[in-house]
Parts: structure tokens; C-alpha cells; sequence
């Protein structure tokens, strides 16, 4: 459209170079989606015991966190806590919080307080300028796949992706056993621009480390958890207030190591 209505201009008629501007606004257009849906190859490192970023982008944060409740059943809906934002909980967290049975209310872990079944989240935030094709942080199986809306509208709320808060905005939570028996939590978050996650898998989909399971179209963030008394993050997020990163180290989908184990760093 913007070669067509510049050829117009060109050749027949430029009506005081608004059939210009309007080329040149099309042409525009056209080089922002190219370059939103590109999507480059990657090098998938191939170390043991490392879990690979499941998304380009900023890191916003990495930090421990313990499940405190869980989304209550049909049977415990008499015995919820109500949270204006995040909806309906049951103050109790999943029997076994690493398998991610359901989606659980998390919180902080104060140093001196950790336990063995607390977990790491890595915030990877995508800007509208980055790749938005997520990919597999380890090889494995999907073992559980949910989406939720958020609370009290139909699609939404939609607080932008940059803040820790728009983790409840419109979500696809997909839970992937690795071939060794672990299991690790990978959450597409919509942002106030990004309103569409588009998973390419479903649950039984046996991923390669790196591959690629879907994507979220213009702005948006990824969330990776993964067990506390296994890995350990290597990437550092904005809220350290590092002067080197001071929106947080850059990392790119299947390539950048966000977690390795802590076996493989004892040896």
C-alpha cells in the first residue's frame, strides 16, 4: 500500500503532498510489524543443568518467592480469601508446591527464612521493539497448560507489563517436566499494548530445549519459576540496581542461561 500511494503521488497527483505522507505512513507501518514478527534462529546451548530464557528481553527481577495459597477448588470456595485484583485463594499452597498443580499465590522469602520448597522467578519484560517468540526453557513435556483473564474483566486487567503487578493481567501458565523429572513454570503475560498470547503447544507437546511454543503479539513479559533447592538464577534484574544494568541484563530466548543447577556448581 505504501509503494502503491507513493507511485500516485509520483505519477499522478501528490494533493499537496498528502498522498506522500500517507505512503510514507504505510511504508512505516509495514518496517514496525516486519520487524515485531521477526523471528531469528538461535544457538541453543547444550550445558547440563541450565535452564535457558524463555523470551527476549530486559530482566525485571529474580527473586525467591514461597507459595502462600492456591486457586481453590469447586468444594473450597466457602473457605477463600478475596483480593480485589487477583481474585479468589486458598490460604493453603499445593500438597507438592513444585509441581505447579494449579496457579498459586507466591510471596517473597526474607533471607534466614528459605526452605526447600521455595522457588525462583526470573521477569523477563519484552518491549515492542524485541522478539516475541517465546521458546522452551529446557527439553521436556507439557504437563499442564491454564489461562486465566485476570480478575473482574473479560480480557484483562491490562497494567503494563513493566510492572510487577500485571503478573495477574491475562496469563498462560504452561508447566514443563524436563527429561529428568523436574518441573519448571513458564507464565505469558499480556501487558497494556500486548492483548494476545497465541500458544503454538498444548499439554502431551514434547519440546527440544529452545524451541519454540508460542509468542505474545507488541509489548509483554514471561515469568520463569523453578525450584529453589535446584537452580540458581545467573542473570541479574533491574531491581538489584546495577549501574551496569539499570533496566536489567538483556537476554534472548533459547540462548541466554537464566538458571543453573546447584550440583553442577558444587563440582
Amino acid at each position: 500500500m505504501g509503494i502503491s500511494t507513493l507511485m500516485v503521488a509520483v505519477f499522478i497527483n501528490p494533493v499537496m503532498h498528502l498522498v506522500t505522507v500517507a505512503g510514507i505512513i504505510c511504508l512505516m507501518l509495514s518496517a514496525f510489524l516486519a520487524n515485531f514478527f521477526r523471528d531469528p534462529d538461535r544457538v541453543i546451548p547444550k550445558d547440563a543443568g541450565i535452564l535457558v530464557s524463555p523470551a527476549d528481553g530486559h530482566v525485571m527481577f529474580a527473586v525467591r518467592e514461597r507459595a502462600t495459597g492456591r486457586r481453590p477448588s469447586k468444594e473450597e470456595q466457602s473457605n477463600c480469601e478475596n483480593h480485589s485484583l487477583t481474585g479468589d485463594w486458598h490460604p493453603e499452597a499445593c500438597e507438592e508446591t513444585l509441581s505447579f498443580q494449579t496457579e498459586q499465590r507466591w510471596e517473597p522469602v526474607e533471607a534466614g527464612e528459605e526452605a526447600d520448597d521455595d522457588c525462583w522467578r526470573v521477569a523477563v519484560f519484552m518491549s515492542p521493539l524485541d522478539v516475541h517468540v517465546n521458546r522452551a526453557c529446557e527439553a521436556g513435556t507439557i504437563v499442564a497448560m491454564e489461562h486465566r483473564t485476570g480478575k473482574a474483566k473479560r480480557r484483562g486487567p491490562f497494567l503494563p507489563a513493566f510492572k510487577k503487578e500485571s503478573e495477574f493481567n491475562e496469563r498462560v501458565r504452561t508447566v514443563l517436566e524436563t527429561e529428568s523429572g523436574i518441573r519448571v513454570e513458564m507464565t505469558q503475560i499480556s501487558g497494556a499494548v500486548a492483548r494476545t498470547i497465541v500458544p503454538w503447544t498444548g499439554v502431551g507437546t514434547i519440546l527440544r530445549r529452545g524451541e519454540r511454543y508460542g509468542m505474545i503479539r507488541v509489548g509483554s513479559r514471561v515469568d520463569l519459576r523453578a525450584p529453589a533447592n535446584i537452580f540458581k538464577p545467573v542473570v541479574i534484574g533491574a531491581e538489584s540496581n546495577n549501574p551496569d544494568y539499570p533496566k536489567g541484563q538483556f537476554v534472548s530466548a533459547g540462548s541466554t542461561i537464566l538458571f543453573k543447577a546447584l550440583i553442577e556448581e558444587s563440582e
